[in-house]
């Protein structure tokens, strides 16, 4: 019993050294430990926002070559991750994973403000700022903030014009890869979403969570200027501009501005009308 004392005592210092040496890579600003000096050197980018990995094709930067190669996919249309349910493929293993969600039902993040489900945290995360306020995204052009990096990225091209993603069967641009995916739905008919109140069928689960609230009268996201209360982020946003006077939609004819684009269809209306009466 004493000899095999004595041999633990001899053992297991040596194998806790061992342990620290997997771990000998130390971040000098958080003191996160790594097993490898290229582990280290990448999570460094976190810190310091290096993004040494550059797309050629749209010129979007990476901080990691892996997500650079998942990123290329968008353009090429490679799609090497399949459902193995239903078949449908997706260039990202994430996208797959969010995916399968569909067939399996399985939401596990709700939110305790509106009880809206996700199936990761940091979709929950993300949807929260909704209702919070939270802008973390700010635009370096114009300074306006964002809840949600998307939606920041989306907003970009309004100063740039660029728009890198283009759908193979109409040939119409967007800014974002969600846009075009959202975009396509319009030509295939794809309706994943289903009210289960009316049966009625939507290409975006948003759209489905806010036809939902027509039919229980749900409003929770409220202007904190005048408290008028909507039911979906979207028409609060648009009712905000009444407040700030801001009008993101110019007419091209005669470079008048307003709040909403529908504002914007029916003034066009107006010169419609004028070119025919001449």
């Amino acid at each position: 019993m004493e000899k095999s004392e004595k041999v633990k005592e001899q053992i297991l210092p040596e194998d806790s050294k061992k342990e620290r040496q997997k771990l000998s890579h130390d971040c000098d600003v958080c003191k996160k430990s790594f097993s490898s000096k290229g582990n280290l050197n990448k999570h460094k980018r976190i810190h310091t926002g290096e993004k040494p990995f550059h797309c050629e094709i749209c010129g979007k930067s990476f901080s990691d070559r892996n997500h650079l190669n998942s990123h290329i996919r968008v353009h090429t249309g490679e799609k090497p991750f399949h459902c193995e349910i239903c078949g449908k493929s997706f260039s990202q293993r994430s996208a797959l994973t969010k995916h399968k969600l569909l067939h399996t039902g399985e939401t596990s993040y709700s939110c305790n403000i509106c009880g809206k489900s996700f199936s990761g945290k940091s979709a929950l995360t993300y949807h929260k700022r909704l209702h919070i306020g939270e802008k973390s995204f700010q635009c370096d052009i114009c300074g306006k903030s964002f809840s949600q990096r998307s939606a920041l990225t989306n907003h970009k091209p309004i100063h740039t014009g660029k728009k890198p993603y283009s759908c193979n069967i109409c040939g119409k641009l967007f800014p974002g890869k969600s846009a075009l995916t959202y975009h396509k739905r319009i030509h295939t008919g794809e309706s994943h979403y289903h009210c289960d109140i009316c049966g009625k069928s939507f290409t975006v689960s948003s759209n489905l969570t806010g036809h939902r609230r027509f039919h229980t009268g749900e409003t929770p996201y409220s202007c904190d200027v005048c408290n008028k209360s909507f039911s979906t982020s979207s028409n609060l946003m648009t009712h905000k501009r009444i407040h700030t006077g801001e009008k993101l939609y110019p007419c091209d004819i005669c470079g008048r501005s307003f709040t909403q684009h529908s504002s914007l269809t029916s003034h066009k209306c107006v010169h419609k009308g004028k070119k025919q009466s001449h």
